[in-house]
Order: C-alpha cells, then structure tokens, then sequence
C-alpha cells in the first residue's frame, strides 16, 4: 500500500528529478531491449552514415561526446535512480522497485511517463539494473583511453552492472590495436554487436559499407581474442535475386573466420528514403520473394561451420511452419551450433515445403505501406 505520497518533501523529490535528464539516442539491440538495459549515448548518430541500406542517421551529423559530458549524463542518471528510491522508501516499499513505486511516482506527476529519461532509469531498476547500452552506432570510435575513462567511471557508479554492451563496426575494430580493445575490455565493455550485413566484397561496395571482407575477419578475430563477447548481424536478401548466391556462400565463409559467440538474422527491407530503396523502385535490385529468402539462409546455413548461437531475434524472421506458426523461435539465444544446425536445416526444409501464399511477403507489406 503506498503511503505518505502527498507531502511536499515527495512532491520537491518528484518536481527535481522530472527536471533531470541525459542524452538518449533512438536505437538499440532487440536483446537490449529485451532486458531493459540503461541506455546512454556515448556518442551520438554514425561516424560513417553512408550504407544505402540503412535509414537510421540519415541527416543527422555525428557528434563526438566528451568524457566530461558522458560522467555528467551518468551522474544524472544516479541522481534519477536516487530519487526513485527515496520515492520507494517514503511510499513504503523499502527501495525495492515496482509497480506500486510508480503509481506513487504517477500520483504526482502523470506526466512522467513521456520523460524518456525518467522511463529508461525506471525500467532498468525494474529489470534489476544490471545492462546497459552505449550508444550510438560505433562507440568504438572514441579514442581508447577516453572510452577507458568513460566505461571506468560507468563501472564504478553502477556497481550492480552484470553487462555491458555496444554497436561498432567491423572497420573500426580492425584499426584498433590488440592492446586497446583489451583495455577497453577489461574497463568493462563486455559485447559489442557489429553489422557485418554480408561477407561479399562485390555486395558490400555496391551497398556502401566501407568495409572490406578482409576487414570485416580482422576486426571480428580481433574482437575474439580481446575477450568480447561478440554479435555479428547479417541481413538475408541484401543481394537481392541478382546476387543472393555470392552473398549466402561469403557470408558464411566470413563468419566461419570469425566464428563468433552470436550470429543474428536481419532479413534485409528496402526503407523508404534510402538510396537501395530507389534501386528496388526503379527495378535494379529485385526483392526475393519468401521461399527464395528460405533457400538463401539454406544455402548460409549450409555453409556454416561454427560453434556460434545462430538467432532469429527479430519479427522481420517472419517465416510460417506447417502448422501456421513462426519457423524459428526468435529468443535471444537461439540456436547452438554445431549441435543444432541438423535442426534449423530441417526447419527451413519444412518451411520450404508449405505454400509461398502462407508466409509474410515483404513486397507485398511495402505496396501495402506496412513498411
């Protein structure tokens, strides 16, 4: 029951901490989200913004953060999960938070919940406050040693953090030096989660990647063997029906280098206002249609060899069994390779084999305007 929510003393504590924020970007893991992780943005947009495919920094400038201004976004993120404890002591329910915390927290303000900050402070504590995630999209940019800072001052004010992780790219990882990415994780950064998006060196320049296969297996093995736990995403379908073949057999032959921890599927959607998305209007890329994207990831999973968790952590893995349910189960953790590999190349056989009318067809979400 909570008590004692009229007093000025909660009032004055809820008025301060609607008035505290940090920066915090837009995108994240579907995983991070999953566990509710502390968002904080390290630096903010993407240092390279010029992949046709990806809509998601378009416009926006990149903006390098400094130590300073990262410790002040984390101080104020402590003062916000202070004040939300004091709100749980004086409502009666001893620091612990939870829902009963929040309806004393919306009782004064009902508005809070449109405060990104306070909603992102308030979820983590609720999921136990031990994940955070670094934003934006290379986080591995900054300088070493100020990373080094940034994660070390992370770790000591949020001793309750169990993970912590980031986006980075390939290229960024293979021009760091061994000894840095070691330092930055001892410091405390534990996954990074890199978009490969293909192994095909043709596939990669037309889309704009600035990457080379080559670095995309220096930078991954890099990352191995500086102790990160690592997610490598690719996207089915980035080649279109033009080049799907070169890019499910590269792409394998690039991973299998790598063999990460986390390999992650991001079936590829043209988005409206990227350069691929006038390619596919204009009829020069040709979308897959469902069953030919199942024969891609076949060909892929065929080619894997690893002792990687292969995932379908997304809704766009939207593939239909035979019973009218999803194909693959889109957890986290996915599946274990090479035990289960028998098992996900009798799902997409299965999936093979039921009418192409059963599954989602991305062309078809696109003209709707779904997408």
């Amino acid at each position: 029951m909570v008590k004692a929510t009229g007093n000025n003393y909660f009032r004055e504590i809820v008025e301060k901490m609607s008035k505290m924020s940090f920066a915090v970007g837009m995108y994240r893991p579907p995983s991070e989200g999953g566990s509710a992780s502390l968002l904080l943005r390290i630096t903010e947009n993407c240092p390279w913004n010029k992949c046709t495919f990806c809509e998601m920094y378009k416009g926006q400038p990149f903006v390098y953060r400094s130590v300073e201004d990262i410790k002040a976004d984390i101080d104020q993120v402590q003062a916000i999960a202070d004040a939300i404890t004091t709100v749980s002591e004086n409502a009666g329910q001893g620091g612990r938070i939870n829902r009963e915390v929040l309806r004393a927290l919306f009782s004064v303000d009902p508005y809070l919940n449109t405060n990104q900050c306070f909603v992102t402070v308030f979820n983590w504590l609720y999921s136990g406050g031990r994940t955070a995630f670094l934003q934006d999209a290379d986080s591995m940019i900054m300088r070493p040693a100020e990373f080094v800072e940034v994660l070390k001052y992370l770790r000591k004010t949020f001793i309750t953090l169990t993970r912590v992780t980031s986006y980075t790219r390939s290229k960024t990882l293979a021009q760091r030096k061994l000894e840095d990415l070691k330092a930055i994780r001892e410091a405390g950064l534990d996954r990074i989660h890199v978009g490969l998006e293909t192994g095909d060196d043709e596939l990669l320049k037309i889309v704009r990647k600035g990457v080379t296969s080559a670095e995309q297996i220096e930078g991954g093995k890099k990352a191995m063997v500086a102790g990160f736990q690592l997610s490598e995403y690719w996207m089915p379908d980035l080649g279109g029906r033009e080049r799907w073949q070169q890019h499910a057999e590269n792409t394998a032959r690039v991973l299998n280098e790598i063999n990460p921890h986390y390999i992650r599927s991001r079936p590829f959607v043209p988005r409206c206002g990227t350069p691929i998305f006038d390619d596919y209007e204009q009829g020069q890329l040709h979308i897959s249609s469902p069953l030919e994207r199942l024969e891609e990831l076949r060909v892929m999973i065929e080619g894997l060899n690893v002792t990687s968790r292969v995932c379908f952590d997304h809704n766009m893995n939207s593939w239909t069994n035979k019973h009218g349910g999803l194909l693959f189960h889109q957890d986290y953790e996915g599946y274990k390779f090479p035990e289960e590999k028998p098992v996900v190349l009798e799902l997409i056989c299965e999936g093979l084999k039921v009418d192409e009318s059963r599954h989602i067809n991305i062309e078809e979400l696109i003209a709707m305007g779904s997408l």
